[in-house]
């Protein structure tokens, strides 16, 4: 079955479509917003009170080093940097990229031409933001810390390097269950679209921003142009993906019943017989 494409948009952009997501966390005159995000997403490790933004398509060194492409990169004023991904949809090297990102940004602090090992790196940490959850993951487990550890102790062994990844279909919590700062953010992010106010449990400078911002009547013609242009484009893939799995699944069960009718003709059942068990006319069982 395709997926229905809404009537009417509703009240709050996508914050999750690629617009929304740049939109709301990549504009520089409300760094406020991102700020809030990353102090709830490290929970008191790290406070951060002020960033820049980088850009977001960096060349490699050399010819043979393809170009890398990040959603989103900042940087405090203490040198950090953290690169904000959005992945919708699981792929096969989707951690290889996540360590060849990171590995970028610190091969860039590197002063080039010194013969002697003499530079102390800055933190770099990526952020992923997934809608789709890992096949290791465990129902409920929303937010996932990776850091390099020691395999015998687990002692942590760097700590200017990690990865923390929210899988948004494991976020399944009421707004009575709503309790940490982070719980606020990630239900700000799976459900701001389909919201007609503001929840009162939101209520935070931060939030109230980030509600105002995203109103589709606050949008330039421009702006919403290039909002629902992203939309439809989403809505198309997730229907092409639909439709190509419901010809999976109905390949599928062909092809078991076809195996069914096969073993039922070797074992010498009546052709009626077959046709009742499988469904098939008696033409198609006899081209087996």
């Amino acid at each position: 079955m395709l997926l229905p494409v809404p009537a009417k948009p509703p009240r709050y952009i996508d914050p999750l479509s690629d617009f929304g997501f740049k939109y709301l966390f990549g504009n520089e005159r409300h760094k406020e917003i991102m700020i809030g995000f990353l102090n709830a997403l490290f929970k008191g490790q790290k406070m951060i009170t002020d960033i820049s933004y980088q850009t977001t398509e960096y060349g490699g060194d050399y010819v043979e080093l393809r170009k890398v492409f990040f959603d989103l990169s900042c940087i405090t004023q203490d040198g950090e940097c953290f690169i904000l991904e959005m992945q919708r949809r699981e792929q096969e090297y989707f951690k290889d990229r996540c360590i060849y990102y990171v590995s970028r940004k610190i091969n860039q602090q590197l002063r080039r031409g010194k013969s002697n090992w003499d530079t102390k790196l800055k933190g770099v940490y990526l952020i992923g933001l997934l809608d789709f959850r890992f096949k290791d993951s465990q129902d409920g487990q929303y937010i996932s810390d990776h850091l390099i550890t020691n395999a015998d102790t687990g002692a942590i062994f760097y700590q200017k390097l990690g990865f923390k990844f929210l899988e948004l279909p494991n976020f399944t919590k009421s707004e009575k269950e709503i309790i940490t700062p982070l719980d606020q953010w990630v239900y700000v992010l799976k459900n701001m679209s389909r919201l007609k106010e503001i929840p009162s449990f939101l209520n935070e400078p931060v939030f109230e921003e980030i509600f105002k911002l995203a109103e589709i009547s606050n949008l330039t013609k421009e702006e919403r142009m290039l909002y629902e242009s992203g939309l439809k484009a989403k809505w198309d893939y997730d229907n092409t993906i639909a439709f190509a799995r419901e010809e999976g699944i109905e390949k599928g069960k062909y092809e078991e019943k076809k195996n069914t009718a096969m073993k039922l003709k070797e074992m010498g059942m009546p052709i009626d017989s077959i046709i009742k068990i499988t469904g098939f006319t008696d033409k198609e069982i006899e081209q087996l």
